[in-house]
């Protein structure tokens, strides 16, 4: 699978206001007529809400019976929109204190389909959909009349449009990637028959081409900022973790699926068809064999991670000089040439050791089916239709998706991860208010303010730890929106990162093109000095513009629900400044001890108690358990993060006064009340069962239902907003708390 610039930083447009003048009076009129229309079908669905309220609820909270005086609700188009989303969520037959997660998602599961193109449905899809509506329009439209654009648009807009080109991609079939495999890869097996030449087999030079666009197939090498001493930038070698979720250990149901999609791909690719199935089945015993590789070495405790040099590189892992010989080459590449002395940190080497051995004791044929199949199965949506039907059968077996996505959305958000800067340079320009970052990076300092203060009044922790602590939380420094330079009219940063970015009306050579140019910029930053303010720094409070959107944010709607959506995911990347993998360092990367042993201590004690309530958590989807451990630090992000977003809120609204009106049809809750529901509000998600494996499988967060009801039943403050006594399904008698 070819990898794509994957730094927690991304240059997402952001759709926000975009009528034009010369429409504001009819859009006026318009607007004005469907908020009636929707005002009136609110009301009527608050007063079916009010005469089927749940008497559960009313026992625990104090509901106002709705009234006709609307003097204290938003009856702006924000809110009616942000209340009529909530009223299609909420379940009120189910008590909140019970399953507050089926509190406000039931009714939202209940009535959420899953896409054909897809294989999940979540209440941020609208984020998403909107977000691609606009990029398809950025790249689809023409510039302003006597506008000369920039190159780099120029060639962005050029490899979108022979992307969208399905005529022309039908009519150059199949002839260039079969020329690309055969003259840069060493040919394909299944498609030569027994005429294929084993002694032309040389893994290392496979892996150097595949690496040099960006299809890295079991480890990932890439740059990375060194976290021990001075801020410097290593090499990390990584396995690839989205190999685990693709390589699911297929089940006999799916082996036909998984070996028919082999087979009809070779299969129209070639005139003989004797090897084909041999081939495959081949192919799935040594993918399921490397699969249990993998699960053996993440599940190992030991030797973690090693930091060696590039010179001593094949002696410290055992692993052979060819190896190292591989990354070098690698990095000549990007024109970066390698010095003993660079540093190289390997995560769990006794991965890399075992999948490198394995592989020299298997069959030479059986190995370049398996690396160029996975190399065709992701070029496939470059191909023919016939290819993206045979992609999209194959996605069917691992994710549950059926249907190709919209071509127009796909290429649009394709190009987006590639060449994001340009086409943020587009948006920003158009679309972003840029209000909205005025008023995120305020609650990112009122949340940050808040933590410090649960900080200071911590028992667990000591003045030492405490005063490290706070420091390294006041230096952080929140990157709201996009870089500066996107705001600049100059366009010299922008056109120079994409002055190789040249395209043709070839869509398979300009895709091919674009994957390289990537891995040759994603190598050349190995020898790029080190800006501590550099948006492509991971840094814990990046929200880019992409994320300033509805439901998470929205400017015109009460401060009770941005707090509890974009204000606990706020707190919750303020959290993991000081988790197991960051506390060890500052803000400027350099290695300190921010606590002493005996907070550390404390810390694992809390840690522990929050570990073992998730492992006590089963998603009954497919009856598999959770494990705790895997997810221990962002479930710490989640419980902490929520209780400074809460507290932030509460802190605000001291201030001020009456501002937050209620939203109509939802009167009958309390501000704080809607706080909490807007936070379960933005996680409801609906899942295949092959997704909802695969989410286990590889993510570190936990599954949605427990990212709302872990973090709501350790808070004493939601059992006294809404009536809730200890022992209740969704309030623990004995909370776990960190901060």
């Amino acid at each position: 699978m070819d990898s794509q610039p994957k730094s927690k930083v991304s240059y997402d447009p952001v759709p926000t206001n975009a009528s034009s003048r010369s429409k504001k009076c009819s859009i006026s009129l318009l607007s004005g007529t469907i908020i009636v229309l929707l005002l009136i079908s609110i009301i009527g669905l608050s007063i079916l809400h009010f005469t089927e309220r749940n008497k559960t609820l009313d026992k625990h909270t104090k509901i106002a019976a709705l009234v006709n005086d609307t003097s204290d609700v938003c009856l702006a188009p924000e809110c009616i929109k942000a209340a009529s989303s909530l009223l299609d969520s909420i379940d009120s037959t189910v008590d909140p204190c019970e399953n507050f997660y089926m509190f406000t998602c039931g009714k939202w599961i209940k009535n959420a389909r899953i896409p054909s193109d897809n294989a999940e449905q979540s209440s941020r899809s609208q984020m998403s959909t909107k977000l691609e509506n606009v990029l398809v329009d950025i790249l689809s439209s023409s510039p302003p009349h006597g506008t000369i654009e920039s190159k780099a648009i120029v060639n962005a807009r050029r490899w979108y449009s022979s992307c969208i080109n399905e005529s022309a991609i039908e009519m150059e079939g199949a002839d260039l990637i079969l020329s690309f495999i055969k003259t840069e890869l060493g040919g394909w097996p299944v498609l030569l028959g027994p005429t294929w030449n084993e002694s032309t087999f040389d893994f290392y030079r496979l892996m150097l081409k595949l690496s040099q666009y960006n299809n890295f197939m079991l480890y990932t090498v890439k740059a990375a900022i060194y976290r021990k001493n001075s801020p410097m930038r290593i090499i990390e070698i990584d396995p690839i973790t989205f190999f685990i979720k693709d390589a699911i250990r297929l089940h006999n149901s799916k082996k036909k699926s998984y070996l028919i999609a082999f087979y009809e791909f070779a299969a129209a690719l070639t005139d003989d068809t004797s090897n084909i199935m041999n081939d495959a089945l081949d192919v799935l015993t040594l993918q399921n064999e490397i699969l249990r590789l993998y699960e053996n070495g993440i599940s190992s405790v030991s030797n973690n991670t090693i930091h060696t040099t590039v010179g001593n590189l094949s002696s410290t892992i055992e692993i052979g000089s060819d190896f190292t010989d591989y990354v070098r080459r690698l990095y000549l590449f990007g024109n970066v040439s390698l010095i003993d002395t660079d540093i190289i940190t390997v995560i769990k080497p006794n991965i890399l050791r075992d999948v490198s051995s394995f592989i020299n004791r298997q069959s030479p044929r059986t190995v370049q089916n398996y690396m160029v199949w996975h190399f065709m199965i992701n070029r496939a949506w470059n191909m023919p239709k016939q290819f993206r039907d045979i992609e999209q059968q194959y996605e069917n077996i691992f994710h549950g998706g059926s249907y190709e996505r919209r071509r127009s959305v796909r290429c649009a958000q394709y190009l987006r991860k590639s060449m994001g800067s340009v086409i943020s340079k587009i948006y920003i320009n158009t679309y972003f208010n840029k209000d909205s970052q005025k008023q995120a990076r305020e609650m990112v300092n009122n949340i940050r303010n808040v933590f410090i203060n649960m900080v200071n009044q911590s028992t667990w922790m000591d003045l030492r730890s405490k005063i490290r602590t706070i420091k390294k939380v006041r230096a952080i420094k929140e990157k709201i929106g996009y870089p500066v330079y996107l705001e600049n009219d100059d366009m010299v940063k922008v056109e120079k990162e994409y002055e190789e970015y040249k395209f043709n009306s070839s869509f398979m050579s300009n895709a091919l093109r674009l994957i390289q140019l990537n891995s040759k910029r994603n190598l050349q930053i190995f020898r790029d000095p080190i800006d501590k303010n550099e948006w492509t720094r991971a840094l814990p409070t990046t929200f880019p513009a992409a994320f300033l959107q509805t439901p998470i944010f929205d400017q015109y709607v009460p401060k009770y629900l941005n707090y509890g959506a974009i204000g606990f995911v706020i707190g919750h990347e303020i959290t993991h400044s000081l988790d197991d993998k960051s506390r060890n360092v500052d803000m400027d990367v350099h290695k300190v001890s921010l606590w002493t042993d005996e907070t550390i201590d404390a810390f694992d004690k809390r840690k522990q108690c929050i570990i073992e309530q998730y492992n006590n958590y089963t998603l009954t989807q497919v009856n598999i358990q959770m494990n705790g451990e895997k997810t221990q630090s962002e479930n710490i992000a989640d419980i902490v993060g929520l209780k400074q977003a809460f507290f932030a809120y509460q802190k605000w609204a001291e201030t001020h006064k009456n501002v937050d009106k209620k939203l109509p049809g939802l009167t009958k809750y309390s501000a704080e009340q809607m706080f909490f529901l807007n936070f379960g509000h933005i996680w409801c998600k609906k899942m295949s069962v092959g997704a909802a494996y695969s989410y286990i499988l590889q993510d570190t967060h936990s599954p949605p239902e427990f990212r709302i009801n872990g973090p709501t039943s350790n808070f004493v403050e939601f059992d006294r907003v809404f009536g809730c006594k200890p022992g209740q399904g969704n309030s623990r008698v004995n909370k776990c708390n960190v901060w």
